[in-house]
């Protein structure tokens, strides 16, 4: 459960907040995604990408942190 607090009545600053929370979380785009039908073989190419960009992330930053 996502929480956020509005203090002195400054809901944009907390709809802010929410939002970062969000996207951090991966909510929002799950709910992109789900906005329209996706093929299930297009979903399998879509997550096999994003699984390559990931590896090739922590492929960088464990070479950023040996040198």
């Amino acid at each position: 459960m996502i929480e956020v607090k509005v203090r002195d009545n400054n809901v944009i600053k907390a709809m802010r907040i929410l939002k970062k929370k969000l996207e951090k979380d991966g909510l929002m785009q799950e709910i992109r995604q789900r906005q329209y039908y996706e093929k299930p073989s297009l979903k399998r190419q879509r997550e096999k990408k994003q699984n390559i960009a990931r590896c090739r992330k922590r492929e960088k930053d464990k070479e950023r942190f040996d040198n």
